[in-house]
């Protein structure tokens, strides 16, 4: 423990919204961030665990010294220290400063165009970690409120939360889940259906009328941003619709779970499931109609939510990193199943065995061929969402997927 880092507050910065933040005398630090701090895009910063952002002084004199006009605040951090790099910090470390204010580190802090000024050719992603390691601005949460100040001590502390090393994983998944729900939604809006999309940063939700259910009525993004759970609500309440709102810990007083959801990752590639006379393959755009079926049949959808899947295929089948499979036994699908990228994350989707092939290691197989198509095409890491205690999470598990977060599916009701 003695190997642990120390340093200091150099500067603590705060804004009316964007860029730069201006250096203040102390600010009080609370799990809705830093007192007096606002931020434009909600929607993509702040919320209870991006609470602070944290940028090292030693990263703004490298930068400096190729040139770069950044400063102290100018690329939006709430606290400039001295001493360590904090972008090398494992998720979950804690940095305790002053007297009180203990933060918990969660994840890097993804750059964007609104820093481009702090930068001589523009080019913003310098401050991502993916690209330059040392070099990142690290969000925190907030684990003891306090009040910060420049000459603050900090005091770096090992992780205490074990569950804390998932956050960044977790957050990746979600966000992943995001964009290939909206694909879906505005498939079947294409398809006729009348569905109204919000879509505004990391949260989005949809609303259906004529569709009940959780599949076209859900919001999504909120376990990160539990903050913004109003904007949700509101779009359903405005639509007349129940909705299920995906989050961690409940979203409001009273919340009702529905259903509990385990997260899963799997960082490393697949060997092939090899089941006797079952071949997986990917659809090509132009054929329709073998996905939908099997999904249809083996999840027993209403008549309407059904016929719904079905005429949306052909939109989706055209969707960008949207990727179609079926597993067949002598050209009969049996199982059928999708795969979308995003950012070199895969995104497991729809996984679906017919009742009478149930059993015969077809769902495997289904995972590791598309968890192995996504590795084909860049990613890094393969994720999926299971109901908690089902047999899809018994053959993630079985495959080597580790669970990463819950998230539990809230219920409500416009009235």
């Amino acid at each position: 423990m003695t190997d642990l880092p120390t340093g200091r507050v150099l500067q603590v910065n705060v804004s009316d919204g964007g860029v730069p933040k201006r250096p203040v005398p102390s600010a009080r630090v609370t799990s809705a961030g830093v007192a007096g701090d606002r931020q434009n895009a909600d929607t993509v910063h702040g919320g209870p665990h991006r609470a602070v952002s944290i940028l090292g002084v030693e990263v703004i004199e490298r930068l400096r010294a190729e040139g770069h006009p950044i400063e102290p605040g100018s690329t939006g951090e709430n606290l400039t220290i001295a001493g360590f790099d904090v972008s090398t910090l494992e998720a979950g470390t804690r940095l305790a400063i002053g007297d009180e204010l203990v933060l918990e580190i969660s994840q890097p802090t993804n750059p964007c165009r609104t820093i481009r000024r702090s930068f001589k050719d523009g080019r913003f992603g310098r401050l991502s970690i993916r690209a330059h390691p040392t070099d990142s601005r690290m969000y925190a949460r907030v684990i003891t409120a306090g009040t910060v100040a420049p000459d603050d001590e900090i005091r770096v502390e090992p992780a205490v939360d074990p569950s804390a090393a998932g956050f960044a994983i977790s957050d990746r998944l979600d966000n992943a889940e995001r964009e290939s729900s909206i694909v879906f939604w505005e498939a079947a809006v294409a398809a006729g259906r009348r569905i109204a999309i919000l879509d505004d940063g990391e949260i989005a939700a949809s609303a259906a009328p004529d569709l009940p259910g959780p599949i076209f009525n859900q919001g999504l993004g909120f376990a990160h941003l539990p903050n913004l759970v109003d904007r949700a609500i509101a779009h359903f309440r405005d639509h007349g619709v129940t909705g299920w709102i995906l989050a961690d810990d409940p979203p409001w007083d009273g919340a009702v779970v529905d259903a509990t959801l385990a997260r899963w990752a799997l960082e490393s590639p697949l060997a092939p499931v090899e089941v006797p006379g079952l071949v997986v393959r990917e659809l090509a755009r132009d054929e329709i109609g073998p996905w939908a079926d099997v999904i249809v049949a083996a999840s027993e959808m209403p008549p309407a939510i059904g016929e719904t899947w079905r005429e949306l295929e052909r939109h989706l089948a055209l969707a960008a990193h949207h990727h179609r499979f079926v597993a067949e036994i002598d050209g009969t699908p049996v199982g059928a199943g999708s795969l979308h990228l995003h950012h070199q994350l895969g995104w497991l989707r729809a996984g679906s065995v017919l009742p009478s092939h149930r059993g015969r290691g077809v769902q495997r197989a289904l995972i590791a061929e598309r968890a192995t198509h996504a590795w084909r095409l860049g990613a890094d890491a393969v994720g999926a969402s299971t109901l908690e205690g089902g047999a899809s999470a018994a053959n993630v598990e079985r495959l080597g997927f580790r669970r990463v977060a819950t998230r539990r599916s809230y219920v409500t009701d416009p009235a």
